[in-house]
């Protein structure tokens, strides 16, 4: 999926809101409404649509303040603990 989701086997709800948030990260000034009606359509609800956007949100200025301000990565070693923690306790 990482590589590719449009030929990822995933859901197509799935694809739709990847797709959406591909053009709000990549072209936002080219959004519209006509980019949301078929996600809604595939049974897509606002909320959700919402909630993925605040999502994206996020993880854009975090890219753009880490670009800015050279932050650096963590060790390898730290992601599988780290993911480890985040399946048995959540981001709370």
């Amino acid at each position: 999926m990482i590589a590719d989701y449009r030929a990822a086997p995933i859901d197509e709800k799935l694809r739709a809101v990847l797709a959406v948030l591909e053009k709000l990260t990549l072209e936002p000034e080219t959004l519209s409404a006509d980019d949301i009606r078929p996600v809604l359509s595939l049974g897509v609800t606002r909320e959700a649509l919402v909630d993925a956007f605040y999502v994206a949100f996020l993880f854009n200025t975090y890219d753009r303040l880490a670009d800015t301000l050279g932050w650096e990565l963590p060790d390898e070693r730290y992601y599988p603990k780290a993911g480890k923690f985040l399946l048995e306790r959540g981001y709370l």
